[in-house]
């Protein structure tokens, strides 16, 4: 192993692993101008993080990792996106594709599926 200048060994990069959440996990602060999103996306999604930009050209993305969500009736997937600002978002299939537009409305918190490939 090489060392840098600072004589300390070079930290290994890794990928955060993220499990399943429980009841009550995620909080999210809604106002009058900012609400979230909730995208449900299939089970196979787990674990891939999915981009979002408001719907304007050149808009910055964020983006929020597809978890397990669990509940006293089952199980979900959903990446969960907070303090949006209010408005019109495109939800990003990849990197050059829109996979639908969902409108997220100030204090309220907006709910989208995964749309089927095709």
């Amino acid at each position: 192993m090489t060392k840098p200048a600072s004589g300390r060994p070079a930290a290994a990069a890794t990928e955060p692993s993220y499990g399943a959440t429980g009841p009550g996990t995620v909080l999210l602060e809604l106002g009058a101008q900012t609400g979230a999103l909730i995208l449900y996306t299939p089970a196979g999604l787990a674990g891939r993080e999915i981009e979002i930009s408001q719907d304007r050209p050149g808009a910055r993305r964020t983006h929020a990792c597809v978890r397990e969500r669990r509940a006293a009736s089952g199980s979900r997937y959903a990446a969960v996106y907070a303090d949006l600002a209010a408005g019109d978002y495109t939800v990003w299939r990849d990197h050059a594709t829109p996979a639908l537009t969902v409108t997220v409305t100030g204090g309220q918190i907006a709910q989208a599926g995964w749309p089927a490939a095709g």
